[in-house]
């Protein structure tokens, strides 16, 4: 309003000029005015500005020419998208940035004589979408603490958007008091996670899907056990990635097409739940087998890691028995189970678990040959001393970095992984 009140006045007398009218009108101050040097004549022909066509020919300012050394920053880092890892499964980061077409991000870990962690990012992520990758496997409580300096460091360095990639949660199993005075350390985890400054948590089959209302922040939770087909991408496939609107890759259950290759008839087929507590975890696995039938084991417990098996629902007499956990710790639940289950005349009992914490005297237990073959995947990294003819480890990694992709592209997760 005041502009063209301006232009009117000049307009309509020619004895007042805009600057005079600037300098003696309160409502535009000094430091809206502006002076303009030219460094040569105004050449209009017939009182209208000419533009040139732009070509190579013509030279350009310094300040409108490319600079090179930033271009080539430009297409170095062309994605706002950062992934680091913890020291926790450096190599499941490793495959998982290798299957998005990306390098991890360079990241300073380090321990102090008193054990005191330190980390440092070596790049920047200001206003990047960072994805930490980083479970809480044992040593639980060093891998968590550095997971939460991980996220306070990416805060304090302007990170847009923080995203706690934790393929297995460490506390999740205590989601609940079952006696008094006990604690809720799920809970506990949860606030610390979304404290330290977390935006989102990505985690890969937890004990219980109550956990997930623990944080504060959203949670996308995929299932280990359907995992998806697939390796480290191309050059090629990851151009057709960055263009998602026009590819589609089709991916496959690799667990459950791991089954099917063992030729196994569905009519001689059974899922075993090993506790009442994972039926619908093993419901959804039967499903997923030409809708197999369903057994569950009732188990007593009478201390932490400690089960007895009492009875078996369901018939497996003659039949092979796929045993479908979250994850195998000790293995005396799984393994319990697996003789109760040959007692029963199973012919033979394969064991399928997401996470593979192993803590003594699992690799006993698991490999005494109760068990035909038991199939885990990477969530937890296996040392070699763990390794038995009979275990299988198949790879997390294209699935949780589909999901990244489709975090990271406001794209739908549910629809697909769970």
């Amino acid at each position: 309003m005041a502009s063209s009140s301006l232009l009117w006045l000049c307009s309509s007398n020619p004895l007042i000029s805009p600057a005079t009218h600037l300098k003696a009108h309160p409502r535009f101050p000094i430091r809206h005015r502006f002076r303009c040097s030219l460094v040569e004549p105004l050449k209009f022909e017939n009182g209208k500005p000419h533009f040139p066509l732009l070509t190579s020919d013509h030279a350009f300012p310094t300040f409108l020419s490319p600079n090179s050394h930033f271009q080539n920053d430009i297409n170095k880092h062309d994605t706002r998208l950062r992934i680091f890892s913890g020291t926790a499964n450096p190599a499941l980061a490793q495959e998982i940035a290798c299957y998005m077409g990306l390098e991890l991000g360079k990241i300073k870990i380090k321990r102090f004589a008193d054990g005191e962690i330190y980390v440092q990012l070596q790049e920047s992520v200001r206003g990047c979408d960072v994805f930490l990758v980083q479970p809480t496997c044992p040593p639980a409580n060093e891998n968590l603490m550095e997971l939460l300096i991980m996220i306070d460091a990416c805060r304090r360095a302007s990170a847009k958007n923080i995203t706690a990639v934790i393929p297995y949660f460490g506390y999740a199993r205590a989601d609940r008091k079952t006696q008094g005075r006990e604690s809720i350390a799920a809970k506990l985890v949860a606030n610390l996670i979304t404290e330290a400054g977390a935006n989102r948590v990505l985690a890969c089959d937890l004990h219980s899907g109550q956990s997930m209302g623990y944080f504060d922040i959203p949670v996308d939770h995929v299932y280990g056990q359907f995992l998806m087909l697939g390796c480290c991408v191309s050059a090629f496939l990851y151009e057709l990635f960055a263009h998602r609107k026009y590819f589609s890759l089709q991916f496959q259950p690799v667990i459950l097409d791991y089954l099917a290759s063992k030729t196994i008839c569905s009519d001689d087929l059974v899922v075993v739940s090993p506790d009442v507590g994972g039926v619908a975890r093993a419901r959804a696995f039967a499903k997923k087998l030409s809708d197999a039938p369903l057994a569950i084991v009732d188990k007593r417990r009478h201390g932490h890691n400690v089960a007895e098996v009492m009875n078996l629902i369901g018939d497996v007499k003659g039949k092979v028995a796929v045993m479908v956990d979250d994850m195998i710790d000790t293995a005396g639940t799984i393994a319990k189970g697996a003789a109760l289950l040959h007692q029963e005349g199973a012919r033979e009992v394969y064991a399928c678990s997401t996470h593979a914490v192993f803590s003594p005297p699992a690799i006993e237990r698991l490999s005494s040959g109760l068990f035909q073959e038991v199939i885990i995947t990477n969530t937890i990294p296996v040392s070699e001393q763990n390794y038995f003819p009979q275990l299988t480890v198949l790879s997390v990694a294209n699935l949780l970095g589909e999901t990244i992709w489709r975090v990271h592209d406001d794209c739908s997760v549910s629809s697909t992984f769970q």
